[in-house]
């Protein structure tokens, strides 16, 4: 249930799949890497990757392998995927800005809104930086800040007191079952974008940002 007379002081961004779709390019490097490790993969598999740590998300992957990996060979392989990701972002302009987010983003900063990122990636601030947003976000939390993965709060509320909000006080955006569980466990607003039957444990679902009314009537 929405509490319509709360007023949300801060917002809180998932990055892949909210404000760009990186989801591409990491499902394109997993399969390279599954290919070259002769392992079943598709776009149904990768969808159960999405908002949870690398490692996490390469064990979801070896699963359809009869082979043993040690967990050196883990962490080596689940490095070479990152290298193939990273190679693929390089080529990310602001062009490559979901619908919404750049408007939602300029309201949100001329309305005194503490924005803030919060992605299990370890490479959103180049992403960031790629999109042009770096300097945009008031507080960013990537991998190298927290301990646990989505869903565990931790993230969110990471970014809630780099903002300086409380958390009942933040609205998150997010695209993935285990980013949804993670906002709703740290008492937060959620808001999920993009498939519903992914994102239906969220207290409002939308399509994409590009109409903003339901998040601006929200603060």
């Amino acid at each position: 249930m929405i509490n319509k007379s709360v007023k949300h002081k801060g917002v809180i961004f998932d990055l892949d799949g909210v404000i760009t779709d990186t989801a591409e390019y990491h499902y394109l490097a997993w399969k390279k890497l599954a290919d070259e490790l002769n392992v079943y993969f598709d776009r149904e598999i990768n969808e159960n990757l999405k908002g949870i740590s690398r490692i996490e998300s390469l064990e979801i992957i070896l699963k359809k392998s009869d082979k043993f990996f040690s967990e050196e060979e883990k962490y080596y392989l689940a490095d070479k995927k990152n290298e193939y990701y990273k190679e693929m972002i390089k080529r990310m302009t602001p062009k490559d800005l979901l619908p919404g987010v750049v408007d939602l983003i300029k309201e949100l900063k001329d309305r005194g809104i503490k924005i803030a990122v919060a992605s299990v990636s370890k490479n959103a601030k180049t992403v960031l930086s790629n999109l042009g947003l770096i300097e945009t976000f008031d507080y960013i939390v990537d991998a190298e800040k927290i301990k646990n993965g989505k869903p565990d709060p931790e993230i969110f509320l990471n970014a809630a007191y780099g903002i300086d909000v409380e958390p009942k006080l933040c609205i998150g955006i997010e695209d993935s079952k285990a980013g949804i569980e993670a906002i709703n466990r740290a008492g937060m607003l959620s808001i999920g974008v993009g498939n519903y039957e992914t994102v239906k444990g969220a207290d409002i679902v939308l399509k994409d940002l590009s109409d903003p009314l339901p998040i601006l009537n929200l603060l």
